[in-house]
């Protein structure tokens, strides 16, 4: 099965360890968070996965030269121009021309969540992306109907509401950064290069279904921020 790696960000929140190391290779115990992620995708039987990369990217694609994973890997370069989750897909989406549902995950999630079972959960409700969501709080949240078709978005620091579809009942859950994603959602891509994934989610919402997956059950982290990566170096 494929996967695609979000690798390309920043990681304005870990400087100044990320001022000299990009995101990915930041460790935890001695093992990078692109390492971690790439054998949990392994693990789970996703052997062909693409990594988009840009703040030191020299460095990511070194590391991926120097370690041997039991996978296809490639190398979506956007070292040149960061182009957010939604373009950063659409420059990938040449990697899944095969038109079967693919896994996408955040370099910065560390969790148990199983990804197998999300993947036939998607195969098997036939919807055109699944999110993994849960409740905990956070600054801005999805919104779901009450069968976790998700109907909009909320920014609850600034007020800003979106509503893509009518519904009775609010269901305001935090993304999880792992979704699974079918090809249809290429038809939806905007013109634009640079773009969110979030907002093509909301622009496709209104037109196609988009489930939510309830994981929690499951441990999560954001690795993104310092307070949760010292966490997890002292557990």
């Amino acid at each position: 099965m494929k996967a695609m790696i979000f690798a390309a960000g920043l990681g304005t929140r870990l400087r100044p360890i990320t001022d000299k190391t990009p995101k990915p290779l930041v460790q935890i115990k001695g093992k990078t968070l692109l390492e971690i992620t790439i054998q949990k995708l392994i693990e789970n039987d996703f052997d062909e996965i693409i990594i988009n990369v840009h703040h030191l990217a020299d460095q990511i694609i070194s590391f991926l030269n120097q370690k041997k994973f039991n996978a296809r890997i490639e190398i979506s370069d956007e070292s040149k121009q960061l182009l957010d989750t939604g373009g950063g897909l659409k420059k990938a989406s040449w990697f899944f021309e095969d038109g079967n549902p693919f896994l996408v995950y955040n370099v910065d999630v560390v969790s148990n969540l199983d990804l197998k079972k999300i993947y036939q959960t998607h195969q098997q409700n036939e919807v055109i992306a699944t999110l993994a969501v849960s409740k905990r709080k956070t600054s801005r949240y999805f919104i779901f109907d009450e069968e976790g078709i998700l109907s909009g978005w909320q920014n609850v620091k600034t007020n800003e509401q979106k509503i893509t579809r009518n519904i009775t009942s609010i269901n305001k859950l935090a993304f999880s950064g792992i979704q699974v994603i079918d090809p249809e959602l290429f038809k939806f891509f905007p013109e634009a290069e640079v773009f969110s994934i979030v907002d093509l989610y909301l622009t496709t919402s209104k037109l196609e279904k988009i489930k939510s997956y309830q994981h929690e059950d499951s441990h999560w982290y954001d690795v993104g921020n310092m307070e949760e990566l010292e966490l997890l170096n002292k557990n």
